[in-house]
């Protein structure tokens, strides 16, 4: 017979880590006598960062007696306590390889459903000052599981441990565990998982993903990583020639390129970017393709900033036979092939990469509805209005409107654009875009977050919306305090004396110094945002692209990443990188 040995509170507290204040609800003490379990927590109890961690279906976390014993003899520890690992319930028995998911437990006056295996995060190797605590726990098949409380009541050490029920398809939590980070990822153990209704939606989206990928094989793990894309057709640079220099406005050039090396173009997919060598100091950058592959070329349209040392280069001193260096194409960001409606929405040079897709579109002879909606200040700064025009005009099924927020006194209402302001939800719903659409957005941040907010408001689902943003992503750093947001820069101190770490995104190239346990510390000491959770090669949230160049990797992933990409958080270049930060 099961039994709870410890109930273990703590409310969250914020402590100093690394330079950064952290925000956590690790630290779990046991208390005597009996305790409310409630829907969403136990009284006294609360989550640092409720979007890892808490709610409905992650209300009590479970670990076990057998898996103490195990981590003491395993990390010659003898100072572990209750709540060591952040669990609610400290039990005797329930073993991961005995509990599957769906089983229900009847604690005390209380009723449970375990519902996942648990995501652990680098905050457990902070509890245990063990940093690879998190990819310990999954290789070892050591991670505990979540309890769902189907009916609130009262638990306290020492209760006795009921079995009920057991889960549907009888996957244990282990064998869910393994399923999600450790390859193979068999696809009828995928199916069998998701047939379990008590399985959390989390870990739903994630074997459906795996799922998917096996009807469209591809290297890494895309129930973890970055949605799966084709793997680059060629690894670091190759030459191509300015064939043609085009002024597409008064502060938009487009180059056409043409391989230098004798060999053939790749196929680009829609919206999909390459990234670029210039001049003599090698600035490396990221442009989208701004219209579909031919056999011949490709072509990229760049903005002339004021403070843009690559974009003056471009604009000013770049000639017609001058030869770059060019990245194969890639990115996730490309035209689904579907017979729903396309809506594509952009705003300034975030036009270029749905340019392609428009192209694409009239080149296919696409049937569907086809939504133009393009924003711009004005008629001096509205590249490719006579070529989007064009597409248009071969589309069967096509609605188009462009909105100026700063309109000339010589730009026409009607001719030269539909509306003054911007693109926002009272004009989505105004046009009465259609809600069943795949919604396509490339332009500023800001532009992103609000046409992304609108839609959704307007009942469009989250996989329907499909996003590109120029420069650097969003980051990601679970619990950390928000600090102001810096510029990225060169790192402290002397120059390291190892290769050279491009990030392209932030345009920095860094010296790779000894003082850095990885990539990741790298660009966190230059201010590149950054995204990761475990920082052991396990969750994947540091997944970036790798553009050239080959890295070593310590410890070693649980499951590799996709072809020409890199899990930042565990590894270290082996020589001169290019990185898509």
């Amino acid at each position: 017979m099961a039994h709870l040995l410890s109930v273990n509170v703590g409310l969250p507290r914020d402590i100093a880590w690394q330079g950064r204040t952290v925000h956590t609800g690790i630290w779990k003490t046991p208390v005597n006598g009996p305790r409310r379990v409630r829907r969403l927590n136990i009284d006294g109890d609360g989550q640092g960062d409720t979007a890892g961690h808490g709610g409905e279906q992650r209300a009590v976390y479970v670990y076990q007696q057998e898996s103490y014993r195990y981590w003491q003899a395993h990390l010659d520890r003898s100072d572990l306590v209750p709540g060591q690992f952040g669990e609610n319930f400290t039990v005797e028995g329930l073993a991961d390889t005995d509990v599957c998911i769906g089983d229900r437990y009847r604690i005390g006056t209380a009723l449970f459903e375990v519902t996942q295996p648990r995501v652990t995060c680098y905050r457990l190797g902070i509890r245990m000052e063990e940093p690879d605590m998190a990819a310990l726990l999954v290789r070892h098949g050591r991670p505990g599981f979540y309890f769902r409380v189907i009916e609130e009541g009262e638990v306290e050490a020492g209760d006795e441990i009921t079995q009920v029920e057991r889960g549907p398809e009888s996957m244990s939590v282990s064998e869910i565990n393994a399923l999600l980070y450790l390859p193979p990822h068999p696809r009828d153990r995928l199916e069998r998982a998701l047939k379990i209704p008590a399985l959390s939606q989390g870990w739903r989206h994630s074997f459906a993903a795996l799922l998917a990928q096996h009807d469209a094989p591809a290297a890494g793990n895309a129930g973890l990583g970055p949605t799966a894309s084709p793997a680059p057709a060629w690894h670091g640079f190759r030459p191509f020639r300015v064939s043609r220099k085009i002024a597409e406005s008064g502060n938009v050039t487009s180059l056409i390129l043409e391989p230098a090396d004798g060999q053939p173009v790749a196929a680009a997919l829609p919206g999909q970017f390459v990234i670029v060598r210039l001049g003599p100091s090698a600035m490396t950058r990221s442009y989208s393709l701004s219209r579909r592959t031919d056999a011949a070329s490709y072509r990229i349209s760049i903005k002339r900033e004021t403070h843009g040392a690559a974009s003056l280069y471009v604009a000013d001193e770049l000639k017609s036979g001058d030869v770059v260096q060019l990245g194969a194409p890639r990115g996730s960001f490309t035209l689904r092939q579907a017979t729903r409606p396309v809506v594509l929405l952009s705003a300034g040079i975030g036009v270029t990469p749905v340019l392609a897709m428009l192209d694409a579109l009239a080149a296919q002879g696409a049937t569907q509805g086809v939504w133009w909606l393009h924003g711009t200040r004005n008629g001096r700064e509205h590249p490719f209005a006579a070529e989007a025009r064009g597409l248009l005009a071969g589309l069967a099924h096509h609605h188009s409107h462009v909105c100026f927020s700063v309109p000339d006194p010589a730009d026409r209402p009607g001719v030269d654009f539909d509306s003054t302001g911007h693109l926002d939800r009272h004009l989505l719903e105004q046009l009465d875009v259609p809600r069943d659409g795949d919604f396509y957005l490339c332009g500023p941040a800001a532009f992103m977050s609000d046409v992304t907010a609108g839609l959704a408001a307007l009942g469009v689902p989250p996989d329907r919306i499909h996003t590109e943003l120029f420069g650097s992503k969003p980051s990601l750093k679970p619990g950390v305090a928000a600090a102001p947001k810096v510029r990225a820069h060169m790192p402290a101190g002397a120059a390291g004396p190892g290769p050279m770490v491009s990030f392209a995104r932030s345009g920095l190239n860094v010296p790779w110094g000894p003082a850095y346990a990885s990539l990741l510390e790298l660009a966190e000491a230059c201010d590149v945002p950054v995204r990761w959770s475990c920082r052991t090669g396990v969750c994947h949230n540091c997944e970036s692209g790798l553009f050239a160049g080959e890295v070593s990797y310590a410890p070693d992933p649980l499951d590799l990443p996709a072809n020409g990409n890199v899990l930042i958080c565990c590894s270290r270049p082996r020589g001169d990188i290019v990185i898509d930060l």
